[in-house]
């Protein structure tokens, strides 16, 4: 079973004096909590199928594979995090090799950091990372 680890945006008060360790590091506004972000990139790389995750509910992150829809809770301190498993449904689709990367790197990601105000960058303890903007409402 796959875990992950992420923070929700309304307690993201990751202020480069918390300990970020990205330049520009900042805190999203408290009220913007419902925020769904798409992920462009993992390891620096694009990614080219359709994958989202959202962060409104505090303790928990749900999100659309480019196949399956997911959930996961999570505890801990942050920007470090302790993840829960990872539940997804089980649904077949051409993307499912896009799929299995995205949720293998996302069990190894260990901190979560908005780099702007449209950016969410996780990274893992051994420097992978998975990067997100903030979808367009």
């Amino acid at each position: 079973m796959t875990r992950l680890t992420f923070a929700c945006a309304a307690t993201l008060a990751l202020a480069a004096g918390l300990g970020g360790h990205f330049a520009g590091a900042q805190s999203v506004p408290a009220g913007d909590n419902a925020i769904q972000w798409n992920l462009v990139a993992i390891d620096g790389a694009p990614f080219d199928a359709t994958a989202t995750i959202d962060l409104a509910t505090p303790g928990r992150i749900t999100g659309q594979g480019p196949c399956n829809r997911f959930s996961a809770s999570y505890d801990g301190a942050l920007p470090d995090m302790r993840p829960g498993p990872v539940v997804a449904t089980r649904m077949a689709c051409a993307d499912l090799a896009a799929e299995s990367t995205m949720f293998g790197a996302l069990s190894q990601m260990v901190r979560a950091e908005v780099t702007g105000p449209d950016t969410l960058l996780l990274t893992g303890a051994k420097g992978g990372s998975m990067e997100f903007q903030r979808a367009q409402p």
